[in-house]
């Protein structure tokens, strides 16, 4: 597989590709300046699962904040630079764990060989991100419009180029809101270098559309065994990133651990608030540490048969539901106490 071949790459003190386990990131939507806002955030997405976190360093101001939020959090810092090349130097002087640019958009030459000096000198690796939306003109012109194939040059040009300045200490990203052309990047790419690939599908939308973009994208591009980090793009807290990118995995099988919710779908069977029931027990299992499956069914026709498949379950009747457990039914619980009972089991779990 890919990532098996891929060239390990330090990031603070986690460590990606090489057959490392994908890791996990997001991005903060507070003012980087902002240190006590910025710093709150990441707690809260290192609390969910979040593994790398990237901000993005428009002013010197925010360069300067890096080093403060990094004496307060528990993950690498990721600083993202989109136009000028002295925010990149300051970052990183300023501990950034690693760098984003677009050497496209930093300007000539000389100024990107300046970042990739300061890279050097303290062995912080550069992430070349390229995205679709911001492909350079003659190779839209050579291609006859924005291609995967089109993506995946300007990859390349920027990597040779950093290459060409003595520098492989690389992560390589590109993106596109087009999910299909998104993948067929990746294939091709993937093909072309062995250097750790952050995926993501940019730009992808809501709680709702991002998530069934990101799914289908990131679920086939992984499945291949390609990319060694990965960000579930979601316009809403990022939070919810978190948790979507971690579900992704573990439906691939590519982590364990964590409590795996399974519900019905409800039918007119069903007589207890079942929607209700299972997202209050999706939010609850959130910070146990179990590896469990949770069953949370509707009602007597398939949920018994269903739920003793799972390591714990609930099977609703009429008000009220059956608690089982290892595939043996422990007793009839009230409705109102359901949630209860299933957590009460949960923390009092043994093998």
């Amino acid at each position: 597989m890919y990532r098996d071949k891929t060239k390990v790459i330090q990031i603070g003190n986690r460590k990606i590709g090489g057959g490392n386990p994908i890791l996990i990131q997001s991005m903060t939507n507070t003012r980087t300046e902002d240190v006590e806002a910025t710093v709150a955030q990441i707690l809260r997405l290192e609390a969910a699962g979040c593994e790398i976190i990237r901000s993005t360093v428009p002013t010197i101001e925010a360069a300067k904040a890096i080093g403060e939020i990094k004496k307060r959090i528990h993950i690498p810092i990721v600083a993202d630079i989109h136009f000028d090349y002295k925010m990149a130097i300051a970052a990183i002087e300023n501990g950034a764990d690693k760098i984003r640019i677009n050497p496209g958009n930093i300007g000539s030459r000389d100024k990107v060989e300046a970042v990739v000096s300061a890279a050097r000198e303290r062995g912080v690796p550069i992430r070349v991100g390229v995205n679709s939306g911001s492909l350079e003109k003659d190779l839209v012109e050579k291609y006859g419009g924005v291609t995967a194939e089109g993506i995946v040059e300007s990859a390349l040009d920027k990597v040779h180029m950093i290459e060409e300045l003595g520098y492989d200490n690389l992560v390589v990203s590109i993106k596109s809101s087009d999910v299909m052309m998104c993948v067929k990047a990746h294939e091709i790419l993937a093909e072309k270098i062995n250097y750790p690939l952050h995926v993501g599908i940019t730009e992808s939308g809501t709680v709702t559309s991002g998530n069934i973009k990101s799914s289908v994208g990131l679920g086939i591009i992984l499945y291949q065994g390609i990319g060694d980090t990965i960000r579930v793009s979601l316009t809403g807290d990022p939070v919810e990133e978190i948790k979507s990118a971690k579900l992704i995995l573990r439906t691939l099988g590519l982590r364990k651990g964590g409590i795996e919710v399974v519900s019905c779908p409800t039918c007119g069977r069903t007589r207890i608030d079942l929607i209700g029931l299972a997202n209050q027990v999706e939010n609850m299992v959130q910070d146990i540490p179990l590896n469990l499956k949770v069953a949370v069914m509707g009602c007597a026709v398939n949920g018994p048969g269903e739920a003793k498949e799972a390591d714990i379950g609930i099977a609703g009747g009429v008000g009220e539901g059956l608690l089982i457990k290892k595939g043996e039914i422990i007793r009839k619980v009230p409705e109102a106490e359901l949630l209860e009972t299933l957590r009460q089991e949960l923390l009092n779990w043994k093998e």
